[in-house]
């Protein structure tokens, strides 16, 4: 390194020291080599190794992709597929519906909580035991003459504008699976069934005791039953709803 007299006087004011190298002996007719940057200390933008990102937020159900942008017209498997993609986007673990593919009675509940992700069913748990009961007493069962299914296909997400996105997509997924089963009546147990089939904002106790429709379906409002193993004065009322859900059943709507 070539420095003048003044350059060497003003680094040694700012406290850097320089170090001139010992001459080689015998070399002095050597011109000083030309250092190159080293490749392995630096590296093009291109070729450097991408530093690692957190993990991403899941994408709002808007913009996720999927085999069709609709799902009219699929059939079962198809549809069971593409709420499998759609959960699996979301990092959630989907739940379908169970029940009797040529129902009578479709059975639409809240969001599924843990219980019904971990055994696999809508409707698991006490709350299950209830509405089998419930069911039963009216002449049907999950396994034939009902079928059984949730508002939204996987667990609710933690903010209510990714709500509002998601009720969108599986709004679509609820109406192709209403055109497969053809039932005759729909119960719409709690809030968010009442919200996704009625588009109503109303509690599900306002809107009891009057027949409904989901084009051309009947819907007949009733509270969840997990909300009557907690309400358990309401249970009569719950049970005049079925009442009236089977008068619509014997009257052919």
């Amino acid at each position: 390194m070539n420095l003048s007299p003044r350059q060497r006087a003003m680094l040694a004011e700012m406290g850097v020291r320089v170090f001139l190298p010992e001459p080689v002996p015998g070399r002095d007719d050597v011109a000083p080599a030309v250092l190159e940057p080293s490749v392995a200390r630096i590296q093009s933008p291109l070729t450097a190794a991408p530093l690692a990102t957190p993990a991403a937020r899941p994408a709002p159900v808007a913009a996720l992709s999927s085999p069709q942008e609709g799902v009219d017209g699929l059939g079962w498997e198809a549809l069971e597929q593409v709420v499998g993609d759609w959960a699996s986007a979301l990092r959630r673990k989907p739940l379908f519906g169970e029940g009797d593919r040529q129902p009578d009675w479709l059975c639409v509940g809240d969001p599924p909580v843990e219980e019904e992700l971990r055994r696999g069913a809508p409707f698991a748990g006490d709350e299950g035991k209830l509405l089998d009961n419930m069911l039963q007493a009216v002449g049907t069962s999950r396994r034939r003459g009902a079928y059984l299914t949730n508002a939204f296909k996987c667990r609710l997400p933690d903010d209510r504008e990714r709500e509002a996105e998601e009720a969108a997509r599986w709004a679509l997924v609820l109406r192709r699976q209403v055109e497969l089963l053809r039932p005759r009546v729909i119960l719409a147990m709690g809030r968010f069934a009442v919200q996704m089939l009625l588009q109503a904002n109303e509690p599900p106790g306002r809107l009891r005791g009057r027949v409904h429709r989901y084009g051309d379906v009947p819907v007949v409002v009733t509270f969840h039953p997990k909300y009557l193993l907690h309400n358990l004065p309401d249970k009569g009322r719950a049970w005049a709803d079925l009442c009236l859900a089977k008068t619509v059943l014997r009257d052919g709507g």
